[in-house]
């Protein structure tokens, strides 16, 4: 019987236009191989999406399987499944293997023939899982590990210009999806059928505009009534009625790369205590919109929208942190968690880095003002204060609709 492989490298067709030039990649990859050189490390081996996709150009589906990204001093190599064929390779600006499921953990025997035995190893603590750090020990046997995902996220949190390039187009794609769910928004339309038309345009849009990118995972969360009280609630089939609390969110994703749209709205009319809630979370929103500049901690901008909704006597009413990081991210992978505007983070705002404004208040059913109210914008953060690159309108006067 023929020996069957444990792996192979299948560089199936020409290598495909990617989201970002070459040297984009090198770019990065000169970064952290100093990061490396700094932390003693001799082998990264990468295992989430955000880090495969930021360092090589290949955002992979793993299904069940492991996937990965071995980077040394001389090497960077993405790992992959057979599954796969030639895709990865077309879709990494640098070299791939293919790993075979004829017998188990090729993966790591993959792994190891870029990564040598005995060497120093980085790994991302926030991600590999207990039981495949253990296979990690086993096959490569380290000499040590070194936990390298929070330095990682720091590189990460701050953007090249072909970065802020990428994420301005979505930022505009976003607001393309903002338009179309405004139009579809009336009485009896399902909240299934205006998400959908917000997700259509937005795909039609990133078609245009990218015509050599991969297409998939832009969605649209779009709630009404109750279904607005959480900022990360599912589509139902539920039908808008007059009055309702709306919450519009479109989500484009550009080759890993994420942004988000976010509104308060309202079906026909708005009574005076939802209008009273939502002018406070607007009045945050513009408040934390100013504040974003450079020498800000993340913090002391928590501190300060927190005071304000102190005043309305609405802080109780806040679910969650003021703003996060942009990149290579989504609802499923990635978080640059140290860019954060929660009480707990201190990260000094530098130019070049990305943030949202996205104050939100929940009120709970059968209070006056029921529902979730979430304005939501991009900012980038310039040498002298901020840019705001979110376009939709946000408020009473342009969200009152249908």
């Amino acid at each position: 019987m023929t020996a069957r492989p444990e792996m192979y490298r299948f560089h199936n067709g020409e290598k495909a236009p990617l989201q970002f030039a070459v040297s984009e990649y090198e770019a990065r990859i000169a970064k952290l191989r100093k990061l490396m050189a700094d932390m003693g490390v001799e082998a990264a081996v990468f295992t989430s999406m955000h880090n495969v996709s930021y360092y090589s150009g290949f955002t992979y589906c793993s299904f069940g399987r492991p996937y990965g990204l071995v980077v040394t001093a001389e090497e960077c190599v993405t790992i992959s499944a057979g599954i796969d064929a030639g895709q990865p390779w077309r879709r990494s600006f640098c070299d791939n293997i293919t790993y075979t499921d004829w017998q188990r953990d090729n993966y790591w025997r993959a792994v190891l023939s870029v990564s040598g035995s005995g060497k120093v190893v980085g790994y991302e603590g926030d991600h590999i899982s207990m039981a495949q750090m253990a296979k990690l020990e086993g096959f490569l046997s380290p000499a040590k590990t070194v936990d390298i995902a929070g330095a990682t996220m720091v590189q990460r949190m701050h953007k090249s210009a072909d970065e802020l390039v990428m994420i301005r187009a979505g930022a505009a794609v976003a607001d393309v999806g903002g338009y179309a769910i405004r139009d579809a928004v009336k009485e009896g339309a399902r909240e299934i059928d205006v998400a959908m038309a917000g997700r259509d345009a937005m795909e039609l849009e990133i078609a245009k505009r990218f015509p050599d990118a991969e297409y998939r995972d832009s969605w649209v969360w779009f709630q009404s009534g109750i279904n607005t009280d959480g900022a990360h609630n599912p589509v139902t089939a539920r039908k808008l009625e007059r009055g309702d609390i709306l919450s519009l969110n479109t989500f484009p994703m550009i080759s890993g790369y994420y942004t988000a749209l976010e509104r308060t709205m309202f079906v026909g009319e708005v009574d005076a205590a939802s209008l009273k809630i939502w002018e406070a979370n607007v009045a945050a929103h513009e408040l934390g919109i100013s504040l974003l500049k450079p020498g800000a901690s993340c913090s002391e901008v928590t501190h300060q929208i927190n005071a304000l909704f102190e005043e309305h006597q609405l802080l109780q009413h806040r679910t969650f942190g003021y703003g996060h990081s942009f990149g290579v991210l989504s609802h499923y992978y990635g978080r640059e968690a140290g860019l954060e505007l929660r009480e707990d983070i201190d990260t000094v705002l530098e130019p070049g880095m990305v943030i949202s404004m996205e104050p939100m208040l929940t009120i709970a059913d059968g209070e006056p003002g029921a529902g979730g109210y979430r304005e939501h914008d991009i900012l980038i953060i310039t040498e002298d204060g901020n840019e705001n690159i979110t376009g939709y309108p946000y408020g009473p006067e342009f969200n009152v609709v249908g």
